[in-house]
């Protein structure tokens, strides 16, 4: 145990000196600065977009904000909050995460080989080889084909190669899609997407991060089956995250996270950053001094609105300076050659002084933890947007809250007074000459059968002690200018409440099945135009990133092929109405037509089969028997059959019934056609 601490007390100075080392050079300094000047630019500009997250939050909630909720209780109306907005936000969130998800065995992407894959000039060269050999065969036994003939034998090869070439294709786009769709499970794709579809629902713009490097510890079981416990082994993993947008700092001019630079801050726990030593570009000895300065008491990168965050999010009175979290910068920006050459970068990372060269740099407070060119060879960064409504040249696009507040607004200002109305108008208002009322009499009290009493008025007026009046109840008003502007939400935000199943009252064409399902489909043009922002501008670069990831970084050869990422989601919206019963009808032709099957085959039975299975949300393995077990069942009845056919005599030539001897090579057909290919002697006239 000495020996170990006395290693220990060698090594730390090392990890010191080597930490001063690198945080002291030029380059290190240099970026720190400027990652630390754009952050104070982007938080400037940021404000007036961190007051509409802040009431998008609160709409939500259904909450008021602390200074309309002053401005009600002055006004001593009931702090009444209609949650017009938050209904909308929850039938937008059902209806994208429906079409995303569907009944949870369906993804909102795929994998197709491209529709001409390119032939490998190995397979092509084979070809040629082959045709060579058919046509020095054919000229040895004293036939010359013409240049016709060897064109058109050229043109069939071709095509069964082009043939073999797509199916080849088709088999590398399901294994291309099967390891994608397995590391989506693994590194929690689904999850991120999920929590992306409330914040889109939500906030102006939503952000996915993916496909992110993470070193995370796995359990490595015995192979073979042999028993003992797992070992615990760490790996480079895939995974993606929601970002929260009030993370996000992009550049005052951004209109595009690809080509903007921005900032990310990051809440990062002690396992965190334990998870980024070893992953490549992160300095371990920066991290491991990060860990000993700040890995106790946390260290803030506090800013005044995430006081008003935490309380909008209905935490406990803001207080976030005692979380323990650490918060780090990620930058993602770009620097010119000739200030990373002053930095101190080499020529040879730098070759060009004029370039721009996109950077990704991690700090914490004034360490530097990572600095490097963007490894991408197209450099993308993995963080992408969108917005429900999206604005030209913004990152920050209109949400929910922002399209209809003034409707919600007016739908509370209504109900308020429709509550405190109700309220006024609900009994009697009472008027009394205080001086005739006994000084002893409850005046504040009414009930049936009450007895009043009253003194005689000196002045010997007639006039009456109390008078009761009723005031005017302005419901009806109140109630249509509520329904009104509630209607006109449904217009703004273009998602009537009939979408989520409520009974509006629709008339004319909403009276019948046929009129409401075209109303359905007018109105499902909005979610297709959100949909299609998400296959856009979320799904497509991402998936792309990660397959890019993958060959790059893969030595699976079986990862490797002339492939598309569709992202499904418009798509899957447009189908789904009229899949099912197309689905259907093609399953009947495929079952009760011969042709169709001899056509398809059993490959092509079975497959329709498995589709229609899953469909149904079972298990297509255990209903649909695999394709070597269906062409084994085949093969066995065929013996049979021959066997039967054998045992009652009608295997033998010339029997009765037995079927007449096939044209043998070199024969003719009753319609004169050879038995052979043109390049054979034996089908030369």
């Amino acid at each position: 145990m000495g020996n170990q601490d006395f290693a220990l007390q060698q090594r730390q100075p090392s990890l010191s000196e080597e930490f001063e080392r690198k945080q002291n050079q030029p380059v290190i300094s240099g970026l720190a600065g400027h990652v630390r000047n754009f952050y104070r630019q982007a938080q400037e500009a940021r404000q007036s977009v961190e007051e509409r997250m802040i009431n998008a939050l609160l709409c939500r909630r259904g909450e008021y904000t602390s200074e309309k909720l002053v401005q009600i209780q002055e006004q001593r109306q009931p702090p009444i909050y209609m949650m017009v907005g938050a209904a909308k936000m929850r039938q937008i969130e059902a209806l994208v995460r429906d079409v995303l998800f569907g009944n949870g065995n369906t993804k909102p992407w795929t994998v197709e080989p491209t529709p001409d894959p390119s032939i490998p000039p190995e397979k092509v060269a084979e070809l040629m080889q082959s045709l060579t050999a058919e046509i020095e065969q054919a000229m040895a036994t004293g036939f010359m084909p013409s240049m016709e003939a060897a064109r058109m034998r050229m043109r069939e090869m071709r095509d069964e190669l082009q043939a073999s070439v797509i199916e080849q294709a088709q088999k590398v786009a399901e294994r291309v899609e099967r390891k994608m769709h397995d590391q989506h499970i693994e590194g929690g794709f689904l999850d991120a997407l999920d929590a992306f579809v409330t914040d889109l629902s939500t906030f102006p713009t939503a952000f996915l991060a993916g496909p992110l490097v993470r070193n995370k510890a796995v359990l490595k079981w015995p192979e073979g089956g042999a028993g003992g416990p797992p070992a615990v082994t760490t790996e480079l993993v895939l995974e993606w995250e929601r970002v929260d947008p009030f993370d996000m700092y992009p550049a005052p001019w951004a209109a595009d996270l690809q080509r903007a630079p921005f900032i990310r801050k990051h809440h990062l726990t002690r396992e965190d950053l334990s998870e980024m030593i070893g992953v490549p570009g992160f300095d371990e000895s920066a991290i491991k001094t990060i860990l000993e300065r700040y890995g106790t008491n946390g260290y803030k990168e506090w800013m005044p609105i995430e006081s008003q965050k935490h309380i909008a999010e209905g935490k406990d009175h803001g207080q976030t300076n005692d979380t323990g979290l650490i918060d780090a910068l990620q930058y993602w920006g770009t620097a010119s050659g000739q200030m990373l050459r002053e930095w101190g970068m080499k020529k040879e990372e730098v070759p060009d002084e004029t370039k721009q060269y996109q950077v990704e740099v991690w700090m914490v407070g004034s360490i530097v933890f990572k600095a490097a060119l963007n490894p991408d060879p197209l450099s993308r960064r993995p963080i992408y947007c969108t917005s429900l409504q999206r604005v030209p040249g913004s990152v920050w696009g209109n949400g929910t809250h922002d399209m209809l507040s003034d409707c919600q607004d007016m739908c509370n200002a209504a109900a308020r007074a429709l509550a405190a109305n109700m309220a006024i108008s609900s009994g009697p208002q009472v008027a009394v000459i205080a001086d005739r009322i006994p000084g002893d009499e409850d005046i504040t009290e009414m009930h049936p059968w009450k007895i009043w009493q009253f003194e005689s008025d000196s002045m010997g007026t007639t006039a009456r002690p109390i008078e009761f009046f009723q005031p005017q109840s302005n419901a009806n008003e109140l109630r249509a200018v509520f329904e009104w502007f509630s209607m006109l939400a449904d217009e703004y935000t273009g998602i009537p409440r009939y979408m989520a199943g409520f009974n509006s009252g629709e008339g004319g064409a909403g009276r019948t099945a046929s009129g409401m399902s075209m109303m359905i489909g007018n109105a499902s043009k909005t979610i297709k135009q959100v949909l299609g922002n998400i296959d856009m501008h979320i799904l497509t670069p991402a998936l792309q990133r990660q397959h890019h990831h993958n060959r790059m970084h893969s030595d699976d050869p079986d990862l490797r092929g002339d492939v598309n990422i569709m992202a499904l989601g418009v798509l899957s919206l447009q189908t789904r109405e009229t899949a099912q019963v197309r689905n259907n009808e093609f399953l009947q032709v495929a079952l009760n037509s011969p042709m169709a099957q001899q056509i398809m085959g059993v490959e092509g039975v079975s497959e329709i089969l498995r589709g229609t299975v899953r469909n149904l949300d079972h298990n297509p393995n255990k209903v649909v028997p695999p394709l070597p077990v269906l062409k084994q069942r085949m093969a066995m009845q065929q013996m049979m059959q021959m066997q039967a056919a054998q045992a009652a005599g009608q295997g033998q030539p010339g029997q009765p019934g037995s079927p007449e001897k096939p044209p043998g090579e070199g024969e003719t057909l009753q319609d004169g056609r050879p038995t052979t290919d043109t390049f054979s002697p034996k089908a030369r006239p």
